[in-house]
């Protein structure tokens, strides 16, 4: 099931949507329900993976000294 939504975009905005819209030949709603779709996949991975970190640090595991050095080693010499 689909449900209305409107949005307000600034002028700019909607004629640069409109533009990608006729050299995709997409509908104007498509691009805006893709766009919308993917920002919000993107964000809650996002999301998932720092509360996974947040909750690998509560439970202590973190990178030892010698790991941390490693990284450093390894960056540094790339520099």
């Amino acid at each position: 099931m689909t449900v209305a939504f409107t949005l307000r975009l600034s002028e700019a905005t909607l004629q640069a949507l409109d533009r990608l819209a006729e050299k995709t030949e997409r509908s104007r709603s498509w691009l805006a329900v893709k766009a919308i779709e993917d920002y919000i996949a993107l964000n809650a991975w996002q999301i998932a993976k720092i509360e996974s970190g947040i909750a690998a640090a509560d439970r202590g595991e973190f990178a030892d000294d010698d790991d941390v050095a490693r990284v450093v080693e390894k960056y540094s010499a790339q520099g």
